[in-house]
């Protein structure tokens, strides 16, 4: 238990029902929709979309949406891949015969965004509230208004850039060129219009029809090569699940095109290892080369499943994760092996996760996005569809798993998780950060179930994260450790901001109780009853 003279937070406990999310006015959505009848996923769906209003520079309906759903007495989880496509006329050779490059603000950095068709194959297949109900907060919150929280303030600032040259973006989300004050009230009339004609005509009143129109005709202005037909054709689909165990736990994650798998990857190595008993140091030296093995794996062989070989099985094997301890010196960093052909780094931390489990035991582990800051910072004028730039991570050289193509889906930094025991649900969990999320999940789950933390303890834990050629540490990993690191040889630099956020709830079926963490770094918010 945490010392209550000192600054922090405990977990929410709940007999009933928890959400956990990384805004309390999508907490509190969820809350009600509960409190209305509604089961995890309607309340799931009614707090990402309020966060796609109060919350436009880390998510949006110009976005995407992943999500696993573990029905109460169900053996394994359903997962939804809301991922979008590249236009059909996206192909290498496009990109090569007109010397284009995917920049973040470019329309090629725009897929067709998946967010809206998931949420409505969510609430068809697995809610018991129409997507019409489910939208009326947001809705609220856009027509009405609502009030910009510290730590959305202080993104915003920070993000002005990313709508700053899109006219169209900077009429709507600044204020003389500035970002709104923290405390301040923003309403967002045309986005309201939009929710509301989605909620009215489900999915085609954004694919279809003027909300269409206005999107395409906004790329196709900045030369995207994008169609209403392309927009049309949007669909989620349901996925199989990929799955290890871990210290007696299955954990599951979505396939690839996400990154999932590399969390899997890296928990198949660390279970070689006694990881409780090892120091602060040893932990994060581990961490780091489990993490750079798996990773580099992730850049040269993750692409669209659909459309690209990736061998799941081969990197879930017992011979892949026996190679990659071998290449492990506790005493020493060293370079990953085996693939040489990395991707390049595109830096990518803005996203939401939230999860929530209701009073029948069905739980929901959901992650939206718009990839970067306000995503490309192109906004679909009479829409006020704000669009995300998830392409960028397509690369444009033929012949690689994550190559750019007609109807492809990039690679995907965005992953729920899900951990299972005995065919039973036993924690949503999800960590935000971009790239970090893989080894986000790693760290809070080897914190839950190497550790012995509680949800908050582990989601409170400092993080580390060794990619792009060193090893960033938060401030509270203390110098000492950073000093040791640095003597085996990790590049280690302090991380510039926070490694992402991230949300837990655990079913204690014993206890009769669920106990819901939620992470400070982005002002999160639990609650039960």
């Amino acid at each position: 238990m945490r010392d209550f003279s000192h600054p922090g937070r405990s977990p929410v406990f709940a007999a009933n029902a928890a959400v956990a999310t990384s805004h309390p006015l999508s907490t509190l959505a969820a809350i009600e929709m509960l409190r209305a009848g509604g089961n995890a996923v309607d309340a799931g769906l009614a707090a990402v979309a309020v966060q796609c209003v109060v919350d436009p520079l880390m998510t949006g309906i110009g976005g995407d949406c992943f999500c696993l759903y573990a029905p109460a007495g169900a053996s394994v989880p359903v997962a939804i891949d809301g991922s979008g496509r590249a236009p059909a006329a996206a192909t290498p050779d496009w990109y090569a015969e007109h010397r284009v490059g995917i920049a973040p603000d470019s329309p090629h950095a725009v897929t067709v965004p998946g967010a809206v068709a998931a949420w409505d194959t969510l609430a068809r297949e697995h809610g018991t509230k129409s997507l019409g109900e489910i939208l009326q907060p947001a809705i609220r919150y856009a027509e009405d208004g609502f009030v910009v929280q510290p730590r959305v303030g202080w993104d915003w600032a920070r993000c002005v850039p990313r709508v700053a040259g899109d006219a169209d973006a900077a009429a709507i989300y600044l204020r003389e060129g500035h970002a709104p004050a923290i405390g301040s009230v923003m309403r967002l009339p045309r986005l309201a219009a939009t929710l509301r004609r989605i909620a009215e005509a489900g999915p085609k009143g954004f694919y279809e029809g003027p909300v269409a129109r206005d999107m395409v005709a906004k790329l196709h202005r900045l030369g995207g090569l994008h169609t209403l037909e392309d927009f049309a054709r949007a669909r989620a689909d349901t996925v199989t699940p990929v799955s290890t165990r871990y210290r007696g736990y299955d954990v599951y994650e979505c396939p690839p095109a996400g990154q999932g798998l590399a969390a899997l990857m890296m928990l198949n190595v660390l279970a070689l290892y006694d990881v409780g008993s090892l120091s602060d140091l040893d932990r994060i030296h581990l961490f780091a080369e489990a993490c750079k093995q798996a990773y580099h794996h992730r850049d040269a062989l993750f692409g669209d499943a659909d459309l690209a070989k990736v061998p799941i099985s081969h990197l879930l094997s017992d011979a892949w994760h026996a190679a990659a301890r071998g290449d492990i010196d506790m005493a020493r960093a060293r370079e990953p092996v085996l693939y040489p052909e990395a991707a390049e780094t595109v830096a990518h931390k803005d996203t939401v996760y939230l999860c929530v489990v209701d009073r029948d035991g069905n739980a929901l582990s959901l992650i939206n996005s718009i990839f970067q800051g306000f995503g490309s910072g192109i906004l679909a004028p009479e829409s006020g569809v704000l669009l995300h730039n998830r392409g960028l991570s397509f690369r444009t050289d033929p012949g690689h798993p994550n190559s750019i193509g007609p109807g492809k889906r990039p690679m995907h930094t965005i992953i729920p998780g899900m951990v299972m025991k005995e065919g039973q649900a036993v924690a949503p969990f999800g960590v935000m950060g971009g790239h970090y999320q893989a080894m986000g999940h790693v760290e809070l789950l080897s914190g839950l179930l190497d550790r012995g933390l509680d949800v908050q303890e582990a989601l409170d834990a400092p993080r580390s994260f060794a990619y792009g050629g060193g090893l960033e540490l938060e401030s509270t990993i203390p110098d000492a450790v950073m000093a040791g690191l640095a003597e085996r040889g990790h590049p280690v630099l302090r991380a510039p901001l926070p490694l992402g956020g991230g949300q837990v709830i655990w079913i204690d079926r014993q206890a009769g109780t669920l106990s819901a963490g939620s992470d400070p770094r982005k002002d999160g918010s639990a609650l039960g009853y």
